[in-house]
């Protein structure tokens, strides 16, 4: 497996990661019966826990579309490898502006992490011009 499709395993796992401490913040509280009981993420922590979890799922086809559609059409895979690393480490620190409340940040963030995904994408129609 490249370095890319490890990338995309690590950012569905950040997203599954990232609902779990939602649950973990109020393991009493939280009914596995109701996991979607809308009282339960009242909490403000809670509530962005969850906002970055589904922003998570959201980005998450996009990536791994993009990251498997480079290496199908033969993109330069050092560059897809390093694009996609990168992408991780922006997601990771979207979720923590996110959970820790920095909206401005956090939409920063987010077009970053867009722009990568952008890239990522275009990276075999520009294979040309772009060596790695």
């Amino acid at each position: 497996m490249t370095v890319a499709e490890w990338c995309v395993f690590g950012t569905l796992m950040l997203s599954l990661l990232t609902i779990l401490s939602a649950k973990w913040s109020n393991a009493r509280g939280f009914d596995n019966s109701r996991p979607r009981d809308p009282e339960f993420y009242d909490d403000p922590f809670r509530s962005r826990a969850l906002g970055a979890h589904q922003n998570g799922l959201e980005a998450f086809p996009f990536f791994a579309f993009a990251v498997l559609l480079a290496e199908f059409r033969v993109g330069p895979l050092r560059l897809i490898d390093e694009l996609a690393v990168l992408f991780l480490i922006v997601r990771i620190a979207y979720v923590l502006t996110y959970v820790g409340n920095r909206p401005t940040l956090r939409s920063i963030l987010w077009s970053i992490g867009f722009a990568i995904n952008i890239a990522i994408f275009l990276l075999p129609a520009l294979r040309g011009y772009v060596t790695g």
